[in-house]
């Protein structure tokens, strides 16, 4: 099985995706919404856990070669970056959306120069904005961005723009499509469900569920 169909059949088994087509979760942003991925979820199973830590290790060594630090997002991919920063043997920090507001008052916590190489760990890209904006803030300290890893990619048309606006590659171990192809082949969810997944994709701010119309 390809990495991309076991790792989301992995997420499924553990709850870290869940899939509720009629009785939908209402998103920060307001949107009603048939998934809700819970990804740190997968701190808890070391067997998944290293397997992703693994999985992401190999991708930015495929992808990103010459990466001389790790960035992980806050809070979602603090934990995550750190363990694959510790695979390989890399500096690490975090990056915060704003400053603390006391102390040093920090978006970058960690030790990191001006002019390093960095990649960025994402547990999550939905619309793009928020990894962006931690892409801004190492660019504006001096960083060069040589990439972006996240777990789970819903491709929205809007966030592949950005990325490519950006001029930032992101590279994903799973992606929407192929976790709604493995949920109904291992009959997570019906086809019926299938189809209303990928109907919500196509225009996620404005779905709403059948029951709700």
């Amino acid at each position: 099985m390809k990495t991309d169909r076991l790792l989301a059949e992995k997420l499924l088994q553990i709850s870290a995706i869940k899939l509720q087509p009629n009785n939908p979760f209402i998103w920060a942003s307001g949107w009603n919404s048939p998934i809700y991925n819970d990804n740190r979820r997968i701190l808890s199973y070391p067997d998944i856990r290293n397997f992703v830590k693994i999985e992401y290790s190999r991708a930015i060594l495929e992808n990103f070669s010459d990466v001389e630090a790790i960035a992980g997002v806050a809070t979602s991919a603090i934990s995550i970056g750190a363990i694959v920063a510790d695979t390989l043997g890399l500096p690490y920090v975090y990056v915060r959306d704003t400053p603390k507001d006391h102390g040093l008052e920090n978006c970058i916590e960690g030790n990191l120069k001006p002019g390093t190489k960095v990649v960025v760990i994402e547990d999550l890209v939905s619309t793009g904005g928020s990894s962006l904006k931690t892409v801004e803030i190492l660019q504006n300290y001096g960083c060069e961005v040589i990439g972006m890893a996240c777990l789970f990619n819903y491709k929205f048309p809007m966030a592949v723009k950005r990325f490519h606006e950006a001029n930032i590659t992101l590279i994903s171990l799973c992606d929407y499509s192929t976790m709604i192809e493995v949920a109904e082949e291992t009959n997570y969810i019906s086809a019926a469900e299938a189809e209303t997944l990928r109907e919500w994709r196509e225009n996620p701010a404005g779905w709403m569920p059948d029951n709700h119309e």
